[in-house]
């Protein structure tokens, strides 16, 4: 039998793809860690067991695939077909017995690999629609699970830390968290600094100004912070509150 590739050309792409093959894997290693019982387990999602947790990532997956689909059929499938129909589905996922919980990550997982191997270079541009609202290319469902798989796997309470998700992750994530807050207008002045990083200049509403909080550490402490996941790795401003993200 003949491999089968994914069909577009672009390098930077293909870079994507196989960041996020591996952020599916490292997240479904951590699953497949935990014994049945400690699917019951609390993760670091206030309200949520290690089950919803699993089930939003498989459900998550499904979604991104309708997405790929609008984008290489024309057919328009939203991600969900309300917020209310996407909650549902997670309580109704933490319910399900362990073996079809698990069946379920790693169906989801499957089907969304399929479908972006199988998606030509034009598709890729073809616009969809998140569940947020925001019209963006086929191609942001990449990057969109990218952040899903690597940031869980540190939320599943399981071992995993910021510290083992990729630098570009990383990055990309405290660019997005730190311009959301920035359109939104509810960044008080934080200046933030990352120690080692000769790619990230200080950020921040603050940054560049003499006054202003200062929240500063390595890559895997700002963004542990700046996701609203705790500051008692920063070097400075671990008590200084980081403002809603999502």
């Amino acid at each position: 039998m003949v491999a089968r590739h994914d069909l577009t050309t672009d390098e930077e792409l293909k870079a994507q793809l196989l960041l996020v093959r591996r952020g599916t894997a490292f997240w479904s290693r951590k699953v497949n860690e935990l014994t049945d019982d400690e699917l019951d387990g609390p993760t670091l999602l206030p309200g949520w067991t290690r089950r919803h947790l699993i089930a939003h990532v498989g459900y998550n997956a499904r979604a991104l695939t309708r997405l790929v689909q609008w984008a290489n059929t024309g057919v328009e499938t939203p991600m969900y077909s309300s917020p209310a129909a996407r909650n549902a589905e997670i309580a109704y996922g933490a319910t399900l017995p362990p073996r079809a919980l698990r069946h379920l990550n790693d169906h989801a997982a499957v089907s969304l690999n399929v479908e972006w191997r199988d998606t030509p270079d034009p598709a890729w541009a073809h616009e969809v629609r998140t569940a947020q609202g925001r019209t963006v290319p086929a191609m942001e469902t990449v990057w969109m699970r990218n952040r899903e798989v690597w940031l869980h796997a540190v939320d599943l309470n399981n071992g995993a830390r910021f510290a083992d998700v990729p630098t570009e992750v990383l990055a990309r994530l405290l660019r997005e968290i730190t311009n959301a807050w920035a359109a939104r207008g509810t960044d008080p002045g934080l200046r933030i600094q990352v120690d080692g990083s000769p790619v990230l200049d200080e950020l921040g509403a603050g940054a560049g100004r003499e006054c202003g909080p200062v929240v500063r550490g390595d890559l895997a402490a700002v963004v542990q912070w700046a996701s609203g996941r705790g500051g008692h790795r920063l070097r400075e401003g671990a008590d200084v509150l980081a403002p809603r993200w999502l």
